[in-house]
């Protein structure tokens, strides 16, 4: 919830995608923190209407829209409404998109298809229907991206591939960017603790015959990391990065994974 801080993005519009739950109800919570208000979208309604009840709760404007952004139409009906909404965007976060783990030869290329609409697409379609906005409000572009894009494993191809992929259009976009004065950014979580790694966390409690504390320690020790992250830390460093203390950063992928990231 609302924690007391500095309001530096008063008066801003975002787009959180992926806003209902985890890592971007975090992030949507915490722009509208910091003074944002909050155009909320995921496909789940229910909960997409819980977390616009507890940041308006909280008094924080927001409104929500409904909607599956593997569709081509979905990302200029979410531009649409958040225009109309609003009057204006600020800044758009990247942050919808799961894939599906597990070995190679059992991926069938619906996988493959699936996990790059929602995550990779998804996010295309939606910078390029709110591009004009932000070029106009000198706006900001995160893209929630992951480790397994610079650290790709075998039971993380499609993630690990769909991750590349963000980076690169990251990079890409940021030289438009620079042209049209608009900021766009990445950041590379780690395991945080959502419902995702707590699924996790009970399999690997289950296979080893240990309680979760005793498996989280097991994760942690094998993926080399200080500790699991929460979903507030991501949101942190979002809010940093499209404030004005973060107006340098530009193209830059930000790891803040607890140190998986083993690559330059």
């Amino acid at each position: 919830m609302f924690v007391t801080m500095e309001r530096r993005l008063k008066g801003k519009t975002a787009i959180v995608t992926g806003a209902n739950r985890g890592i971007g109800k975090a992030i949507a919570q915490r722009l509208a923190a910091e003074g944002c208000r909050l155009v909320l979208c995921a496909r789940d309604s229910r909960l997409l209407q819980e977390t616009q009840r507890e940041i308006e709760g909280a008094g924080g404007p927001a409104a929500s829209l409904a909607l599956d952004l593997r569709t081509p139409e979905a990302a200029v009906r979410l531009t649409e409404f958040a225009k109309k909404t609003f009057g204006q965007i600020d800044i758009v976060v990247n942050n919808a998109g799961a894939t599906r783990r597990g070995e190679f030869l059992e991926l069938t290329d619906a996988d493959w298809e699936d996990g790059f609409a929602l995550k990779f697409f998804g996010a295309v379609r939606l910078t390029r229907a709110a591009w004009p906005h932000l070029r106009a409000s000198a706006g900001s572009v995160v893209n929630i991206s992951g480790v397994g894009g610079r650290m790709p494993g075998a039971q993380f191809a499609i993630g690990g591939s769909v991750n590349a992929a963000m980076l690169s259009f990251t990079k890409a976009m940021a030289d438009v960017g620079i042209r049209d004065g608009v900021r766009v950014n990445a950041i590379n979580p780690g395991n945080v603790r959502t419902a995702r790694y707590l699924q996790r966390l009970e399999q690997v409690a289950r296979e080893h015959g240990v309680d979760t504390a005793s498996a989280e320690k097991k994760i942690i020790a094998g993926a080399q990391v200080t500790r699991i992250g929460e979903p507030e830390d991501i949101a942190a460093l979002v809010a940093f990065v499209v404030s004005a203390e973060g107006s340098f950063l530009q193209g830059a992928l930000i790891d803040m994974d607890g140190g998986a990231t083993k690559v330059m």
